[in-house]
């Protein structure tokens, strides 16, 4: 038996009035509203405008954290006012949300609905959560609920800091070609076949709408581009991730995830983005399958809107690889590869993705 989980979706600047109506459906009183501190402040007012003349009760505003780490998880759950909630409306970015519906987990499933303020991954909409050590380093993948709604607002992405929509499209670029390489050679189920079909939509609308969405961002305005854009994000590589990680098989991540995971075992200057990182990792992924024409066309798109195109330019360097390669092995992505990956290749490929970048 197999059941498919799929989150409905609110979007448009006006989408927090649904929240009465939705709530109603799901036989919500209580919410508890928990994110980042910025995310919070840029969604709270809207929020409680929108509930205003109903009967739903706030039982609390609560600051996450700044990292989704089982220390974060427990400060929640241990929370009476958490507790008491009869949803999580988890606001914010992706650690924020992956907090929430871990946290969700040990709290007999209780039900979230996200409220994404930058669309810098798919977290809103997937039944899969990254947790980190507190240091900082994956500690392991968290399999909650995906989230019961989503409340996409183009409005509040667009006025949030443009960095996090750069990461984002850094991230979304990922889906398509990562998705695409670890099911080559598999006989694919129905589910992981609906999974492919639509991983191969991804792409198009970032390169499309990229530019434009970026500029739009850094105006703090509102547009078609952003919307797309979102949606991409969100939506279609987070039901992406839901059809194609299953019990059975794991084909929602591959090589560039593997990168970006290896690299958070590399003590190293500079913070950088999940999604910046992961967007050099593509790079790898191209040049592992030898896809040369890929390789050079992703190449440029990174360097069009500044992601990174070089280990430079994630505070790497080649003296770091064989660590990074290391951990990478211990990755869900190593692990679940479409044929046995090797450490000689995979460095060769990050050899072949930087060099590729400094010709740029």
């Amino acid at each position: 038996m197999k059941t498919i989980e799929m989150s409905n979706y609110s979007v448009g600047e006006s989408c927090y009035n649904e929240i009465p109506g939705v709530c109603e459906k799901y036989n919500v009183k209580k919410v508890v509203l928990i994110g980042g501190k910025r995310a919070l402040a840029a969604t709270e007012p809207r929020i409680r405008e929108a509930i205003k003349e109903t009967d739903i009760i706030i039982t609390d505003s609560i600051v996450y954290g700044i990292e989704c780490t089982m220390t974060n998880v427990h400060k929640l759950t241990s929370n009476s006012n958490v507790q008491e909630a009869d949803v999580i409306f988890a606001i914010g970015g992706g650690k924020a949300i992956d907090t929430c519906k871990t946290a969700s987990i040990e709290m007999n499933d209780k039900m979230v609905f996200s409220f994404p303020t930058i669309c810098s991954n798919c977290s809103a909409a997937t039944a899969i959560a990254v947790v980190y050590d507190d240091n900082g380093a994956l500690d392991h993948y968290s399999y909650p609920h995906c989230p019961a709604h989503i409340f996409i607002n183009p409005d509040v992405i667009a006025k949030a800091p443009s960095e996090y929509f750069w990461a984002g499209i850094g991230d979304a670029l990922s889906k398509q070609c990562e998705v695409e390489f670890a099911t080559q050679g598999k006989i694919l189920d129905h589910t992981a076949t609906m999974g492919l079909a639509l991983a191969k939509t991804c792409t198009a609308p970032l390169l499309k709408y990229g530019k434009q969405g970026m500029e739009d961002c850094k105006n703090d305005t509102n547009s078609a581009a952003i919307e797309a854009i979102a949606l991409d994000i969100v939506v279609s590589t987070g039901y992406v991730s839901n059809l194609t990680n299953q019990p059975e098989y794991y084909y929602n991540s591959s090589i560039a995830h593997a990168f970006y995971n290896g690299s958070c075992s590399i003590t190293r200057d500079g913070h950088h983005l999940h999604g910046e990182v992961v967007s050099f990792g593509v790079l790898v992924l191209y040049a592992y399958a030898k896809d040369e024409e890929n390789l050079m066309k992703m190449a440029k798109f990174n360097k069009s809107i500044g992601l990174p195109v070089t280990l430079a330019d994630v505070d790497l360097d080649e003296s770091h690889l064989e660590a990074l390669t290391e951990a990478a092995t211990k990755t869900n992505e190593w692990k679940n590869a479409p044929f046995p990956f090797t450490k000689e290749e995979f460095i060769d490929a990050i050899k072949k993705a930087d060099a590729v970048g400094q010709s740029l």
